[in-house]
């Protein structure tokens, strides 16, 4: 019997029909497929960071933070659709990986189109980007042929994402402004669709693995930041000067990473996303990781191009060095604020320290050592928060 049931059994290994996954799942966690997908999306946000660096460190600022914000989007936006998708829909069989393998290449191909993007040539960027979004499309066709009840937000999904990227494509042949009021408006499009597909009927995204999804590529990123800094300082030490200054500031850098790292891990994100239970809850928790993506991603910049003040290979001003450092730490500490605790958590002092941090965060650019300033107040807003909301004892 075993034998006569083999047959079988390998087609379901291959092949699977696509329903829509139990939104409370038991024990629903990452894939491998998934930790690959995020393993090969994060090549594009070092070569986007590291080009943020060059474009600081060359003092075009507000020429690299633009351009980082651009691409960055592109990362973000293929990443978290996917990984939405996936939640709802994954079924993990041979034309699904498929499929995903088409999603790594457009990522792939995003990051190698990073250093042109840079110099104003979106081009292989927009390559990378249509390529993964098109093969989202045809997972959502499958979804709608094989899941009827989810039909209607499915095609909603392939239409919207389709005129997406043939807009997108048009984008390509806009000239100078224009091409750059064309790339805002694109993205209120790209964010309105799911907007409008989910108010048709929502899909199953199961709140724990998606909050998995989400801290597992804030690890990614943080260690990206961790090697971008680190190997600026083994540079800057193989010169043989400074070395006490880099030490001090890689010290630094490390306890600001690991700072961030504890804050944002502290409070576990699906509580949030079952306490709100609804479509605007998911949204706002879901579009606002792009400024926490983001933010994380350009402190390794920044540390980046403090190394290279320290060691004098940057010639751009000590303010405009500590602000590459400081204005991202607030923004990580605020948008975590929004996102995992709230203006109005019971807790009032995390509900208070995390603004206040920012803020301080922000002012101790202007003063002396500014990032060994704002790794000291990462880590008291760390103890404050301990303190906080893990202070009172367990009973017996």
């Amino acid at each position: 019997m075993a034998h006569e049931s083999l047959p079988g059994n390998r087609i379901r290994v291959w092949y699977r029909p696509m329903r829509p996954r139990d939104s409370a799942e038991g024990h629903r966690v990452s894939t491998p497929l998934e930790l690959l997908f995020d393993l090969c999306f994060v090549v594009a946000v070092g070569q986007a960071a590291a080009q943020l660096h060059h474009a600081l460190s060359e003092g075009h600022l507000g020429h690299g933070v633009l351009s980082f914000a651009m691409v960055f989007f592109a990362i973000w936006w293929g990443w978290l659709n996917f990984s939405w998708f996936a939640s709802a829909f994954d079924t993990d069989d041979v034309p699904y990986r498929l499929a995903t393998l088409v999603q790594i290449a457009g990522g792939l191909t995003v990051a190698a189109g990073v250093d042109k993007a840079f110099e104003g040539d979106f081009t292989i960027v927009v390559i990378g980007y249509v390529l993964m979004r098109l093969a989202a499309v045809t997972q959502w066709l499958r979804a709608a042929r094989q899941a009827p009840e989810a039909r209607p937000t499915a095609y909603f999904y392939a239409a919207g994402i389709t005129l997406c990227q043939i807009l997108w494509i048009v984008r390509l042949a806009l000239p100078g402004a224009s091409g750059l009021i064309g790339f805002f408006v694109l993205v209120v499009l790209e964010l309105a669709v799911p907007v409008l597909a989910e108010r048709r009927s929502g899909t199953a995204w199961h709140p724990h693995h998606i909050a998995e999804r989400y801290g597992l590529f804030t690890l990614i990123v943080l260690g990206e930041t961790v090697l971008s800094a680190t190997n600026a300082v083994k540079e800057g030490i193989a010169e043989g000067e400074h070395t006490g200054e880099l030490v001090s500031l890689a010290a630094a850098g490390l306890v600001l990473v690991f700072s961030m790292w504890w804050l944002y891990f502290d409070q576990p994100g699906h509580a949030r996303l079952e306490r709100g239970n609804s479509l605007r809850t998911a949204l706002s928790w879901g579009y606002g990781h792009y400024l926490i993506f983001g933010s994380a991603a350009a402190v390794g910049a920044g540390l980046e191009l403090a190394v290279g003040f320290d060691s004098g290979q940057v010639h751009v001003s000590g303010v405009v060095t500590a602000l590459a450092v400081t204005i991202p730490v607030a923004v990580f500490l605020l948008s975590v604020w929004l996102l995992h605790i709230g203006p109005t958590n019971e807790c009032r002092p995390i509900a208070i320290g995390f603004p206040a941090a920012a803020v301080l965060v922000l002012a101790a650019s202007f003063g002396p050592a500014p990032i060994h300033v704002t790794a000291v107040l990462a880590a008291v807003l760390v103890g404050v928060t301990v303190i906080a909301t893990h202070g009172e004892r367990e009973p017996g």
